[in-house]
């Protein structure tokens, strides 16, 4: 559960740019986290906004995804803009 004072959208829109970066790559849950180091179910619980990661989990799912932090970020941004 995020703590008190995050917007649970927040989370949500993480989850969103994750599964949309990698379904680009078209790569399932198993394998996006067999390539970061994380467990499958670590994985989809972001994608599902249920988890508040750590920087560590957010360089991890980058290096993954094979994309600079930084475009990880305009996608969480571009997310966290739609309604």
């Amino acid at each position: 559960m995020p703590p008190d004072d995050l917007d649970p959208g927040e989370l949500r829109a993480l989850g969103g740019a994750v599964r949309e970066l990698r379904a680009r790559r078209r790569l399932s849950q198993e394998g996006l986290g067999f390539r970061a180091g994380i467990h499958r179910n670590y994985v989809g619980g972001i994608e599902r906004g249920e988890l508040n990661v750590t920087f560590r989990i957010l360089l991890k799912l980058a290096s993954g995804l094979n994309v600079p932090l930084s475009e990880l970020v305009e996608v969480y941004e571009r997310h966290r803009a739609e309604p």
